[in-house]
């Protein structure tokens, strides 16, 4: 533990040690990664009751406190998730190394041969809250792409934290990478999260954050280093009025329901308003047969008096919870209006068996992630086949989306001459 009157020494040497191992890492051996991968996901499952007994206790804390149930959930662990959690390094080690991987390479008049390769971004500091699982995948995704990482997770439940990074840890060693190739920081202390903030003296090259809004508020305003992140998962399903019924009730209450705590969660539903007359009997008993609360516009409050009037702030707001806001718009180009008014750019699905009508919505939705017939929740990196990531980039510049192993590279050009000088 690091003591109080030490926190900016202490984390200076951390940044220290992250920076020589990164200049380690970006010459790692792919064979040396992909064996600290492996060996960390069987030493995870040999821990598995161990660390299920760390989570309980924390979980028993954080109940008693009265943490909401979302933040219950994205806490806890279970036999399936720590198992999952292996699954997902060993997915992550059987991916390519993006390490030197040519992206693309081009010859120019006078003979110069020009190749751009992907390269590590360095030392990268990630700020989490909640979910214990993230120390895994954050810390295997950047070794995997040949970066040193710095842990900061949330206090509620560090020790849970804790005995994952250990596995992590004791793996590096044996495989023959940097012991500081990924750092923990183990005091709760928020003043560790200021630190990381200011950049370390110039140690830090890129921040993420993951977590609630008021912690990705405070990184996007404080940070001295590039930040990685997104801030609200305001999440659409749209059911456009060429929808296949049975597909829009499946699709809307999996998007809701299947775990309302994660970023990808649906939190609006658009209703065409060609179809929601005859839609929205099935649409609504589904979802309170799900044990959804309903708030719904002028035109679904008609439909439905009994349903909860939404309010301008319900379009804006990330419940992480199990209630969804409706409104009822005409046609895609309505759809559309609202997302570019409420959306938060992180993920919107289109309910319809109209090609046309979808090409448009793909088209026009500008957000990080867009489906067409299928759930928000598929809004993952495992699910994208990367294995695991960190979080969902929802800015226009260097990633967008699941940010996996390939995002957390940059690249480099390299100049290939004979000689060659350069004429006035």
């Amino acid at each position: 533990m690091i003591a109080d009157n030490s926190i900016a020494v202490a984390m200076n040497a951390i940044g220290a040690r992250a920076r020589v191992a990164a200049r380690e890492m970006a010459s790692a051996p792919a064979e040396n990664k992909n064996a600290a991968l492996l060996l960390a996901a069987d030493i995870i499952v040999e821990r598995k009751a161990k660390i299920i007994s760390v989570n309980a206790i924390e979980i028993k804390s954080a109940k008693a406190r009265g943490v909401s149930p979302a933040f219950i959930d994205r806490m806890s662990l279970t036999p399936a998730r720590i198992d999952d959690i292996a699954a997902a390094l060993r997915v992550i080690a059987a991916l390519d190394d993006p390490v030197g991987k040519s992206i693309s390479k081009w010859s120019r008049p006078n003979g110069l041969q020009i190749e751009r390769v992907r390269t590590p971004i360095g030392v990268i500091a990630i700020i989490y809250e909640s979910r214990p699982n993230v120390t895994v995948d954050a810390g295997a995704i950047c070794l995997k792409a040949g970066n040193a990482a710095i842990l900061r997770g949330g206090s509620e439940c560090i020790n849970t934290s804790k005995a994952l990074f250990d596995c992590l840890a004791g793996a590096l060693v044996k495989s023959g990478l940097p012991r500081h190739a990924v750092q923990f920081v183990e005091t709760p202390d928020r003043a560790a999260v200021g630190e990381l903030l200011s950049g370390l003296d110039g140690q830090i090259d890129l921040v993420i954050p993951r977590g609630g809004k008021s912690l990705v508020a405070r990184v996007q305003s404080e940070a001295r280093a590039p930040v990685l992140s997104h801030l609200d998962g305001i999440c659409h399903v749209y059911v456009d009025r060429d929808a296949d019924a049975q597909k829009a009730i499946d699709i809307t209450v999996n998007s809701k329901m299947r775990r309302t705590g994660v970023c990808g969660a649906a939190e609006t539903l658009l209703v065409d308003c060609a179809i929601v007359e005859s839609y929205w009997p099935a649409l609504s008993k589904a979802l309170h047969d799900a044990g959804c609360e309903i708030r719904g516009d002028e035109t679904i409050k008609q439909l439905e008096p009994s349903v909860i009037a939404a309010t301008q702030e319900d379009w804006r707001t990330e419940y992480l919870a199990p209630v969804i806001s409706v409104a009822v718009v005409d046609g895609v180009a309505g759809a559309l209006d609202h997302l570019e008014k409420y959306s938060s750019h992180h993920t919107e699905a289109i309910v319809t068996e109209s090609q046309e009508t979808a090409r448009r919505f793909l088209a026009g939705a500008d957000s990080a992630i867009v489906l067409h017939n299928a759930s928000t929740q598929f809004a993952d990196g495992g699910e994208f086949g990367l294995g695991a990531e960190i979080g969902i980039a929802t800015g226009r510049l260097h990633a967008r989306g699941p940010v996996g192993v390939e995002e957390l590279t940059t690249y480099k050009n390299i100049v290939r001459g004979k000689g060659h000088v350069r004429a006035n």
